[in-house]
């Protein structure tokens, strides 16, 4: 297998784990909101466990396709227009980041230590498992 075929495997997996990391992560969210529910019965922190998870499930898949974006264009043959549109994507899929960030956690990446996605299903998931109405939300660092 040359390098050129190898590295263009590697970026296809890496958009396959992408897209497949927001399916599941999607359906993941909705079991964890749906377990959340059944133990607390409260609605509202349901649907806070819902919106955490799934935006973490969406940051998971984007740094992915970034991840796949960079790998294409290390690797292309170097043209001006590729590495623009390119160069967008990457942009739009950084906002399109940022946003879902500054929305799960209701403040500014560069105001609080930043957020990935894994950290962002892992502290839905604990959240869930807690279990209790009035138990305190968790912090990003503990």
């Amino acid at each position: 297998m040359d390098t050129v075929r190898f590295f263009e495997l590697v970026t296809e997996w890496f958009e396959v784990l992408g897209v497949l990391s927001m399916v599941v992560g999607f359906a993941f969210a909705f079991v964890l909101a749906a377990r959340t529910w059944r133990r607390t019965g409260d609605g509202s922190r349901a649907f806070k466990s819902l919106r955490e998870s799934l935006g973490g499930a969406i940051l998971l898949g984007l740094e992915l396709l970034v991840a796949a974006d960079i790998v294409k264009t290390v690797t292309s043959v170097p043209s001006l227009t590729d590495v623009a549109v390119l160069g967008m994507i990457v942009l739009i899929r950084t906002v399109l980041s940022l946003s879902i960030e500054i929305e799960i956690d209701g403040v500014a990446p560069w105001r609080r230590a930043l957020v990935t996605g894994p950290q962002v299903l892992a502290r839905a998931t604990r959240r869930s498992a807690q279990g209790e109405p009035g138990a305190p939300d968790e912090t990003v660092g503990g």
